[in-house]
């Protein structure tokens, strides 16, 4: 029996794991130690069922078992047997011929004929092309029949992993596995919401420092429940210079920005209602609104030069979409959207696409060429490593393999030759699209039509092919892939100069990555290695050292013994480095070690153990980069940073490791970029003068500002007097624990939430928090209706509106210089009959009372507010 077999390798295998001392003996489930980590590390064994305590206990139970032989279910006595006559769909391979032999055969005998394709498209065309061999096929998206009769095919979309014939009702179903050799899945989205959106970028913890807009720089210290005026409410507390302390209502979470770590250098605080802060600010505008006609400058050429508009999608362009062999997460679908929305619009496109290794961004690449091709333009895919350049090429081929698009590569993995006919194909137009590392910025490649470029981590290639690249770029659309953007490429996506998607969901059954920072240490090295050996797993081990890399591999053969270990560096031989790398791809290799020309391109599910040798010698995107080679599969993934014995880590260095040991969840590659910026500044825009002022106000509000200002400048919004509106309300309105456990989402939400600025945002947000934490409680829809009430109260220039149920009365502050509906204002005062009064004066206002109205409660009092601010504000 299969069990019994399980259970003796199972047996088997803890022998040995004890013997090697991996797992200690006599722990059960009962014993304490059952949580599978011991106090030196090791594994405890738990307690597991038998087979025969298995048997007995399904015995015990009503059970349904479904079996291919009865053979298998012997042990079991079934009670009732029922047989099934079916049978397996023989595999087509391509040869459509014999597909329609055998449909034409079943269609004599009466059988009703089912065909599986993953793409509506290619049903629909399927069932055409049935239909001219005298097949009686129909697709039902094409609406000609209701039900199937026998003789008749059907053609629909879906997936199942192999077809079957079940003659007792004469019905055939047959897969696009069937067909063509090749099971195409699609998973299911798995939708979570993370929590962490781009507007927060990091994590608030207390002691952080924060930058508010009107305040300036304090130190966050919490999240504050406080009741006051009959209503509880969240308020986050920000202490300041000389002891101040503003506690800022939840709805207005929108006014602070992230300035820094705890950790970090300690900044210049501000002292609470000060003037330095306003000096500041007013400086920073002034450098950012300089700044920000210089950028508007620079890239003018390129915004207004006038690009290739491509078409709209075509059918094959759909029926390529939908073979995507899984299930698009809603940040893929935006930012393919955004791609094709710039091709299509006519000017020259530089978007950035930032996400994840293993994200999804080469299915954005492979969309954005693919579009490209349909219009006979050429694309030129540029990544950082031959490693890199075959792996794209390898997925490029697979994808477009049905297609007549011409794909070819050029890398030091080709000879001379090959790269010479590759360079003469681009010449003549017959390459479509082609894959290369800065071997395709030589001179001697032309293209006759090029259309897009596609850069997969620009950061990694020198100045010198920068400035290539940059000369590229100049009538072409440029589509840039990265996960851990530099400091001045996400500076400038951030600041408005560039477009910008950020791909933050994570794929399906995706595990995070556990990371370890520590001391080198033979012997935990030997282990980690060992464990992953003994699940038949593979490492990578990575030591940036050349000429003492085949050392260091000695170095672990002796370790360990039975292991299969080679070493690769970017100085081998083109041919031999090539070997080895497949080799390991092909899992004939159990530990590669190597320098960072792993550090992208990779993807090896297989391999699940990342062991960095002198990890403080390297970058904080590197590190992240190189973390990203583990962790591709949905198994538990382990990444051991290790720096040099008795070595005394730099603050940078010091930093770096803290990072990136915090940053282990998903979509965590734009917040190490930020990091980064913290560590080690910004960098330079367009001078060296500018770090002053990103400095004083923080990155982020830099960032808001120069956006704001360069959007001016492009004149897609208005310039407007600046003003704050605050709307209280004596009204319970909070997010309960019950409803948000954890803080930091709760702080999110918060943000995103004071963030609402529209009725269509507040429906999103509604529908949002329904979705991922359920039936919103009456203090989050409280909460939901004073953000609104603040929007629309803004719109119609409120500064201030406060209600007061207990006493039935609200004041609705004006800006001095409001522009309102002003005719709209006596026939409001009539109707109100005596409730309403405008007083008059530098600072207006409208009063309202009916103490009567108190007694129907708060609600009632914002539905009125809100009918006084809709006859105030004025229309286009």
């Amino acid at each position: 029996m299969r069990a019994e077999a399980v259970e003796e390798e199972f047996a088997e295998s803890a022998e040995r794991r004890l013997e090697k001392g991996i797992i200690e003996k006599g722990a059960g489930a009962g014993s304490g130690g059952g949580d599978g980590i011991g106090r030196d590390d090791r594994a405890h064994v738990t307690d597991i069922f038998s087979a025969a305590e298995t048997l007995e206990s399904l015995k015990s139970r009503r059970v349904l078992f479904i079996a291919g032989l009865d053979e298998t279910l012997k042990d079991f006595g079934a009670e009732k047997d029922f047989h099934f006559n079916t049978a397996s769909v023989g595999s087509y391979k391509d040869s459509f011929e014999m597909l329609i032999t055998d449909i034409l055969g079943y269609q004599r005998q009466g059988y009703r004929i089912t065909m599986l394709t993953p793409s509506r498209t290619r049903a629909s065309r399927l069932a055409e092309n049935l239909r001219e061999y005298q097949i009686r096929a129909y697709c039902p998206d094409e609406g000609t029949k209701e039900s199937l009769k026998p003789g008749e095919t059907e053609v629909v979309c879906g997936n199942l992993r192999q077809g079957f014939i079940y003659p007792g009702i004469k019905y055939v179903l047959i897969t696009e596995s069937d067909m063509f050799g090749k099971a195409v899945t699609r998973r299911k989205k798995k939708k979570k919401y993370d929590g962490q959106k781009l507007i927060s970028l990091a994590e608030l913890k207390n002691g952080d420092y924060v930058v508010h807009e009107s305040h300036g720089i304090g130190v966050y210290r919490g999240l504050k429940h406080i009741v006051r005026d009959g209503g509880g409410k969240d308020y986050i507390q920000i202490e300041y210079a000389d002891g101040g302390n503003l506690y800022l209502p939840a709805t207005k979470l929108d006014l602070i920005q992230k300035y820094a770590d705890s950790d970090s250098v300690k900044p210049k605080l501000n002292k609470l209602n000060g003037t330095e802060w306003q000096k500041t600010r007013t400086r920073v505008n002034k450098a950012v609104n300089d700044i920000a006609k210089e950028l508007i400058t620079l890239y003018a050429s390129r915004l207004n030069a006038p690009g290739y508009r491509y078409s709209p999608d075509t059918v094959w362009q759909r029926e390529f979409e939908e073979l995507f062999p899984y299930e698009e997460t809603e940040d893929q679908l935006s930012a393919i959207e955004a791609v094709k929305s710039d091709m299509e619009s006519g000017k020259i496109m530089d978007r950035l696409i930032c996400g994840d290794v293993g994200y999804g961004k080469t299915e954005i690449a492979l969309r954005a060429a693919f579009k490209a091709v349909q219009d006979s333009k050429q694309v030129a895919f540029l990544v950082p490593t031959t490693i890199l350049a075959q792996q794209h090429y390898n997925t490029f081929i697979e994808r477009l393999g049905k297609f007549p698009v011409k794909v070819a590569m050029m890398s030091r993995f080709r000879s001379p030759e090959q790269n010479r006919k590759t360079a003469a194909a681009i010449k003549s137009g017959s390459v479509d699209i082609v894959i290369g590392t800065h071997r395709l910025l030589s001179k001697d490649v032309e293209f006759k039509n090029p259309g897009l470029l596609i850069i997969d981590e620009e950061q990694r290639f020198g100045v010198a092919h920068k400035e290539k690249i940059k000369q590229m770029k100049n009538n072409l659309d440029v589509l840039t892939l990265t996960a851990t953007p530099i400091p001045r490429t996400l500076h400038m996506s951030l600041s408005g100069i560039r477009d910008l998607s950020v791909l933050e969901e994570p794929p399906f059954d995706r595990v995070p990555i556990q990371t370890y920072v520590m001391e080198y240490n033979d012997e935990f090295a030997r282990e980690a290695i060992s464990r992953e050996l003994s699940r038949n797993g593979q490492v990578f081990y990575v030591y940036n050292r050349v000429k003492e890399i085949a050392d260091k591999a000695e170095h672990l053969r002796s370790l360990l013994p039975d292991a299969r270990i080679e070493y690769a560096h970017g100085q081998m031989n083109e041919r031999e480095l090539e070997d080895i790398m497949m080799e390991f791809i092909n899992g004939e290799i159990d530990v590669l070690v190597s320098t960072t020309i792993v550090e992208t391109g990779l993807d090896i599910p297989n391999a699940n153990t990342l062991i960095v040798d002198g990890a403080e010698r390297m970058g904080l995107s590197q590190l992240y980069q190189l973390r990203g080679r583990v962790g591709r599969s949905n198994k538990t993934a382990y990444a051991f940073l290790m720096y040099r014995k008795n070595k005394v880590l730099s603050e940078e260095a010091e930093k770096r490791l803290k990072a990136i040991r915090e940053f282990t969840e998903f979509g965590a590659g734009i917040k190490i970029a930020m990091r980064d910026l913290e560590i080690r500044g910004a960098g330079n825009v367009l001078g060296a003068e500018q770090h002053g002022q990103m400095e004083a106000v923080g990155y982020d509000l830099y960032c808001k500002l120069l956006s704001k200002a360069v959007r001016l400048l492009q004149g897609e919004i208005e310039e407007k007097p600046e003003f704050e509106t605050s709307v209280e309300c004596d009204i319970d309105a909070f997010i309960p624990p019950e409803y948000i456990p954890d803080e930091y989402q709760k702080l999110d939400i918060y943000k995103r939430i004071a963030e609402v600025s529209s009725d269509s945002e507040y429906s999103d947000m509604q529908d949002e928090l329904t979705d991922h934490y359920g039936d919103i409680p009456k203090e989050v829809q409280a909460l939901l209706d004073i953000v609104r009430l603040k929007y629309r109260a803004h719109e119609a220039y409120i500064t201030d509106l406060v209600i007061r149920s207990g006493d039935g009365m609200m004041t609705l502050q004006m800006f001095p210089r409001a522009e309102i509906n002003v005719d709209a204002i006596p026939k409001l005062i009539e109707q109100e009959r005596g409730k309403l009064k405008l007083l008059r004066g530098q600072n207006p206002r409208f009063i309202w009372q009916d103490k009567q109205a108190g007694y129907r409660g708060p609600e009632y009092l914002m539905k009125k507010a809100d009918e006084i601010i809709g006859a105030l504000k004025k229309t286009d």
